[in-house]
């Protein structure tokens, strides 16, 4: 009986440290190039976010425009769509619960920017400056705009 314990664990071997080492390398390796992958994606994530959000925002106005005729003006701005505008012009049919629950923010923290009066051939401009908050830009400091699919 004791001997057939030694043969057993004698038959039962570990990693040697270079078998280690080898397999630590090679996850070292496969995390220098995934790793760097993945990190780009909640930037992507937000990117994404911002265009649904556009298109909620969009929808909102669009009902906006059908209960009053027109889109909410520049001064009033995306306000129109959580309260009841004050200046003119005033809207005819303003829904009592609104047209969104809060005023909405880019993923970033950031306001959406409404212009009434569109410098890309729509009815209105509606977008978000990006990561950086500031016009202009790239990657994702970009403005993300309704102009743009």
């Amino acid at each position: 009986m004791c001997r057939s314990f030694r043969s057993k664990s004698a038959k039962q071997r570990g990693f040697t440290l270079i078998e280690v080492m080898v397999v630590v390398v090679i996850l070292g390796v496969l995390g220098a190039l995934i790793v760097p992958q993945i990190m780009n994606r909640p930037d992507q994530a937000k990117v994404t976010a911002a265009r649904s959000d556009l298109q909620a925002i969009a929808t909102a106005l669009e009902i906006y425009r059908l209960d009053n005729f027109d889109y909410p003006s520049t001064e009033q701005g995306l306000l129109a769509l959580t309260e009841e505008p004050r200046q003119e012009p005033l809207p005819r049919h303003w829904s009592a619960g609104g047209y969104l629950k809060a005023q909405p923010k880019d993923p970033w923290g950031n306001a959406y920017h409404y212009d009434r009066e569109s410098a890309h051939e729509q009815e209105f401009d509606l977008s978000s400056f990006g990561a950086d908050g500031r016009a202009g830009g790239s990657g994702s400091n970009a403005d993300i705009g309704n102009w743009v699919r």
